[in-house]
């Protein structure tokens, strides 16, 4: 049981925060059945979080949206043969949700504030598992609170920004390669921290068909300053590995994106967003430990930029109800050999479907059923030669209700 063992395990521990896994895209039932277009389209107080100068076109004094889904997502891994080892995740449901309040000052100026959780996840492969000096289990969550400005340049262009605020939380343990009478020795990583950033936007309504749109969110550097590190280890090594505080950097990666509304006719109303997503942020999580003991540790990612094509469509069959649906792929950042299961990232399809239904002139409802599959990656991490076949999925039910007036 040696201080070299200890840390060669140690080494490996990462918290990625915001692999495609995690970029969770579930911020308004309607979008999401739509496959989470919106950018390029007016859609009210939701535009806060896809466009915020899309806000401006609010065409009620009020507006509010309140919804949630439910995440049922398992993966499996299949060790690299000649092993015929499997493992299967129980992960715990998954329940993101939004709000969205806005109101309209004047015929140029609107305000609002949103609640979202577009970062976030739970993921458990259990105690005991092949890959458990990589990781056990981890919780992942990050709220962003953003109030907005929107502004009508003329009537057709409109220009916003939403500042944003993040409290994000983290929980993780993982075994590590160390043996004593009570088994592995394990860690437990835990904080809870604040960061910043903004999302901004422009809308252009090109005529009365087709409609343009821009957004950029910002990267959130989350400075996770004073977290819990946990050690729970054989009495010989409890000196050189007490429970300490460390500190570390996470970057959530700015986002662009340009989106495109056309309205076919009176029924039919087609989206596509074409999506960028800076991954290249993340080149590396390192920890800086307080106790001397403990030797920092710097942990490669190397993540690459990715496009994500948005495809949707809104069909409404009588004033009463809209069906939608809606397709999207969205290309994995982890490049080859640096694959951990703490996030098993794959190129994923999205197909959703979604259903409107306007109770009254004041009060509707949204739901959306959405399917991802995630394509089969042969890959694995060569710091610790953890190699095999990952495959994953999630079916996603949500719902949400609006009123405005």
């Amino acid at each position: 049981m040696s201080k070299i063992a200890l840390l060669c395990g140690f080494l490996m521990l990462g918290l990625q925060l915001h692999a495609e896994g995690y970029q969770v895209n579930l911020q308004s039932n309607r979008q999401t059945g739509m496959g989470h277009t919106g950018t390029g389209l007016m859609l009210g107080a939701s535009s806060m979080h896809f466009n915020p100068g899309a806000l401006s076109f609010l065409d009620k004094k009020y507006d509010f949206s309140l919804g949630g889904s439910l995440i049922f997502s398992n993966n499996t891994f299949q060790k690299q043969s000649p092993s015929v080892y499997k493992a299967k995740s129980d992960n715990p449901l998954g329940t993101p949700f939004y709000f969205y309040g806005a109101t309209k000052l004047n015929d140029k100026l609107a305000v609002g504030l949103s609640v979202t959780t577009p970062y976030g996840n739970s993921l458990s492969w259990g105690e005991d598992w092949d890959g458990k000096y990589l990781i056990q289990d981890i919780s992942l969550r990050a709220i962003f609170i953003q109030p907005t400005v929107s502004y009508k340049l003329s009537d057709k262009l409109g220009l916003g920004l939403g500042f944003m605020a993040v409290n994000g939380n983290v929980d993780l343990n993982k075994a590590l390669p160390v043996q004593s009478a009570n088994g592995d020795a394990t860690v437990n990583i835990n904080g809870n921290t604040w960061a910043f950033g903004f999302n901004a936007g422009l809308s252009f309504q090109a005529n009365e068909k087709l409609s343009l749109g821009l957004s950029y969110r910002s990267k959130v550097l989350v400075e996770l300053d004073g977290g819990d590190a946990d050690f729970s280890v054989p009495a010989p090594l409890g000196g050189l590995y007490p429970d300490t505080k460390f500190d570390s950097e996470l970057p959530m990666p700015a986002n662009i994106t340009l989106g495109v509304g056309y309205q076919v006719n009176s029924k039919l109303l087609l989206a596509f967003d074409l999506q960028y997503v800076e991954w290249s942020s993340y080149e590396s999580l390192n920890f800086d430990f307080e106790e001397p003991t403990v030797p920092d540790s710097h942990n490669q990612r190397d993540f690459e930029n990715t496009m994500v094509y948005r495809l949707g469509a809104e069909y409404t069959l009588n004033e009463k109800v809209q069906f939608r649906g809606g397709i999207y792929y969205d290309s994995t950042p982890i490049p080859e050999d640096l694959l951990t299961p703490e996030t098993p990232g794959t190129n994923k399809i999205g197909m959703s479907l979604g259903l409107g239904y306007q109770i009254n002139d004041k009060l509707s409802l949204d739901a959306s059923l959405l399917y991802i599959h995630g394509e089969k990656r042969e890959d694995g991490y060569k710091p610790l030669d953890f190699y095999g076949t990952y495959y994953s999925n999630a079916v996603i039910p949500g719902i949400g209700i609006n009123y405005s007036f």
